[in-house]
């Protein structure tokens, strides 16, 4: 062990892409303090597909040697003077650039004579970007440093004297015992200097330069913690650490925090960008953290990979692996006969071929594998030449050939003695409509690998992703009507938004808004304190398949829509909601209280396709009437009759209504208020309590349409077919006869009430009348609605619900507490 206190940082790519990377680089190291660093460097950005272009294009003319040489320079000089305008200091890295350049020359021009280029020549070529950005970085390091007043040692090595690999067929193998050696010589452990190693390169156990393949600074700097056995390593990258899924297929993927070596392997394997698994090898033999950083936010956190992921979550990432072909050997004859699977994968060996999972029956019936798509046909050949004597004698049935597949896998070493992982991953494929192939799962549970078709991979990874790292307390809503009711809905759930996350863990996330006309969308939520300017700025014309579809994405666990019109052309599409999985909370009454069969056709939908229907707010805004209603009937009591006033508006209408004032100005005066209808006529014609009636009558189990209720209207004959205002203006001709019928009920006292009254003899009403001042529905509020429900075990004390039943305060409350119903549903906690 040279210092256990070292601690590596590794930089490449877009970290390193110009003069303002570098910068940032530097900020970070100088800030890092306390312990010597081993900094290890790639190219800068582009640099090292440059230089392997030139030697492409050397291989065809040495017309471009020179262009190509001259726009490295341009860039490289550029970066230098705006790091280093001290001359002297530029010097001392231009310097071995130019002597570098002069010998990149040459190489390329030995290339172009003979047309081609031995993998030495382009490993030679490829490790200069590194040598470069390194040289670059440590004197910026030290100018920086010089400024800053007394010095932090900067050195710089090249890492061809430092790592010793032999190459192998599994890649470049490091000999341990001469690189050891080179750093027990090389590298001072003493104070809190920094070195800057070049990444990517190395030689080989004859001294010559090589590089180390795919991933090679990663594999570096893990080479590099081996050797000093340092503390901990920090990969930078432009993402703020390991992602639970591909951000741009799955929008709700989230940083993971800790994985398991084990894990990471496993991710790494499937295609996640974490880190390639040989890169992480010599890290793992000595248990060093490895931690991925951005180099672009260094004040996130970042993903820590260790021996131990040190997490509760049941899985850390989903992946997939694209363009696989599916292969299936199937055959009698394979039953029980030793050596089967050997002869096959053998012959794929031999053949070169790379298999990426495998499935096997327990009846030793078939075999299926995935190879990836680009050695199908091959495969196909190599699988048949094998299997030749036994497919001609019909003990091999058939070899079939699958293109066009995806591997999807969910990886976490919490899997492991969990019951009802697979059921639950499988479950959410299969919810998504996803066809599963074939499976595979190694005994270690840390990995459930399913093959799919290609098509389906987004959705896939979506579907997994929010049955997993999701909870079911997440709801993608979209809200249809933001007039009365919806806009005051909008600004409750802005209010309870932030309690309800941090009290419940409840994410409602509104994701659209419908008009009749116009809809605005959102990827991940509406900011709901804004929405109105949102809306009429960026809104669009509304299309109902969009806005059904954006709602209903498939990165999100649920989807619920909020319909808090009063049209029936929005309710007439519940039914398609329904059988897309899609839940329904609403006031709107007409579905509920329209064609029995579309009511029966609406239950059995639901029913058929597990969601939920919630229109508590269809009948008293947010009294509990249905609930109570239903729990009376599901305890096994017996509702005798149900009558009430039903109608807020009426309530208030009728309370305010005393003969001094003119009928209908405080009807103007209600709409203006938001107590009734848009149209008050649908409110004055008993339709609305007649609506309401049929509600409960469909929940006492009665079989009843609004036809069979009998309703007096309180709009005039005449009125009926005005336009709105037209209707307002003139109903104040029909004032008179209202005062009358008032005079005639003051004059016996009694009061004027519209009341609706259901018995279970089937008989149904609703009607203006006069009731004694001594009755229950005299003594009311101005807005209340009251209900009393006679039944069995309230026979002679009426079960009597009362409250506020009218206004968009109290009904917006009604849909809110259904929608918050609806997640408990779904699994969240009140």
């Amino acid at each position: 062990m040279i210092d256990s206190q070292w601690r590596v940082h590794k930089f490449g790519g877009s970290s390193l892409a110009d003069a303002a990377c570098f910068r940032r680089v530097a900020s970070i190291l100088l800030a890092d303090r306390g312990a010597p660093l081993a900094v290890v460097v790639s190219a800068m950005g582009g640099m090292t597909d440059a230089l392997l272009g030139l030697v492409d294009e050397a291989e065809r003319s040495a017309e471009q040697i020179a262009p190509g040489l001259e726009a490295l320079t341009a860039r490289y000089r550029a970066t230098v003077g705006e790091l280093l305008p001290d001359p002297a200091a530029a010097r001392l890295v231009l310097e071995p650039f130019e002597t570098d350049l002069g010998d990149i020359s040459d190489i390329l021009h030995a290339v172009a004579l003979v047309r081609a280029a031995a993998p030495r020549s382009r490993d030679l070529v490829a490790g200069y970007g590194e040598l470069w950005s390194s040289r670059l970085l440590a004197a910026y390091l030290d100018e920086q440093l010089g400024r800053a007043g007394p010095s932090r040692p900067v050195g710089w090595l090249d890492a061809r004297q430092l790592i010793v690999v032999e190459h192998g067929e599994m890649g470049p193998a490091v000999c341990w015992q001469a690189s050891e050696a080179n750093a027990r010589r090389l590298l001072d452990p003493q104070g809190d200097g920094i070195t800057v190693v070049t990444g990517f390169i190395a030689a080989d156990t004859d001294g010559l330069p090589t590089t180390l393949g795919r991933n090679g600074s990663d594999f570096s700097a893990s080479i590099v913690a081996a050797l000093l056995r340092a503390s901990q390593i920090t990969i930078w990258t432009d993402v703020d650490g390991v992602l639970s899924a591909d951000p741009n297929r799955v929008p709700e993927a989230a940083v993971i925090r800790e994985l398991s070596y084990n894990e990471a392997m496993e991710l790494a394997y499937f295609g996640a960008k974490v880190l390639h698994p040989q890169t992480m090898s010599p890290a793992v033999r000595h248990g060093i953290p490895i931690w991925i950083r951005n180099s672009f936010n260094p004040a996130a956190r970042g993903s820590r990979i260790g021996p131990d992921g040190d997490s509760a979550e049941l899985i850390k990432g989903v992946t997939s692996i694209e363009d696989i072909a599916l292969v299936n050997l199937e055959g009698a004859g394979m039953i029980g006969v030793p050596g089967t699977a050997d002869r096959l994968f053998g012959a794929l060996r031999e053949a070169g071929i790379s298999v990426v999972l495998i499935s096997q029956a327990s009846s030793e019936h078939s075999i299926c594998f995935a190879v990836p798509a680009h050695h199908a046909a091959e495969v196909e050949t190599v699988v048949r030449r094998a299997f030749a004597a036994e497919l001609e004698q019909g003990q091999v049935q058939s070899v079939e050939l699958q293109p066009d597949c995806a591997i999807i896998a969910v990886v976490g070493d919490n899997m492991a003695g969990t019951p009802g992982i697979a059921a639950r991953f499988f479950g959410t494929l299969g919810s998504a409509g996803i066809n599963v192939r074939a499976i595979a799962q190694g005994s270690s549970e840390r990995n459930i690998s399913a093959v799919i078709d290609r098509a389906d991979a987004t959705r896939a990874l979506r579907a997994a992703h929010s049955g997993f790292y999701l909870s079911a307390k997440t709801i993608s809503v979209g809200l249809v009507g933001p007039g009365h009711v919806g806009s005051v809905l909008l600004e409750q759930l802005a209010a309870q938004a932030p309690l309800l996350r941090a009290e419940s863990n409840l994410d409602i996330r509104v994701r659209a808004i419908a008009s009749s006309s116009r809809m605005l969308l959102a990827e991940r939520a509406i900011d709901l304190r804004n929405w109105q300017a949102a809306f009429l700025e960026q809104g669009e014309p509304l299309d109902w398949q969009r806005f059904v579809a954006h709602v209903n994405a498939d990165h999100l666990p649920h989807a619920a829509i909020l319909d808090c019109s009063a049209s029936e052309k929005v309710s007439g599409r519940y039914l398609d909601w329904f059988r897309q999985g899609i839940h329904v909370v609403t006031p709107n009454k007409k579905a509920h209280s329209g064609a029995l069969e579309y009511y029966d056709a609406l239950h059995r939908e639901r029913r058929e396709h597990g969601v939920h229907f919630l229109y508590e707010t269809t009948v008293g805004a947010a009294l509990p009437i249905i609930e109570t209603l239903r729990d009376l009937r599901q305890t096994g009591d017996h509702i005798h009759s149900i009558e009430g006033i039903f109608s807020g508006t009426l309530a208030y209408l009728f309370n305010v209504f005393d003969g001094s004032r003119p009928f209908s100005e405080i009807v103007r005066e209600a709409r203006d208020s938001g107590y009734t209808e848009p149209d008050p006529r649908d409110d004055l014609s008993g339709m609305d309590v007649a609506r309401k009636v049929i509600i409960l009558a469909r929940e006492m189990g009665m079989r009843l349409e609004l036809a069979d209720i009998e309703i007096e209207s309180l709009v005039p004959e005449t009125l009926a077919g005005e336009s709105v205002d037209g209707f307002l203006a003139s109903l104040a001709d029909y004032d008179e006869a209202m005062r009358h019928r008032w005079r005639e009920a003051a004059e016996a006292g009694r009061v004027l009430r519209y009341v609706g009254r259901l018995s279970e003899q089937g008989g149904a009403s609703v009607r203006l009348e006069a009731l004694p001042q001594d009755h229950p529905f005299a003594r009311m509020n101005l807005t209340d609605n009251i209900v009393r429900f006679v039944s069995g075990r309230y026979s002679d004390n009426p079960l009597v619900v009362q409250g506020p039943g009218a206004g968009p305060a109290v009904t917006a409350a009604g849909v809110f507490a259904d929608l918050l119903r609806l997640a408990v549903y779904l699994g969240a906690n009140r």
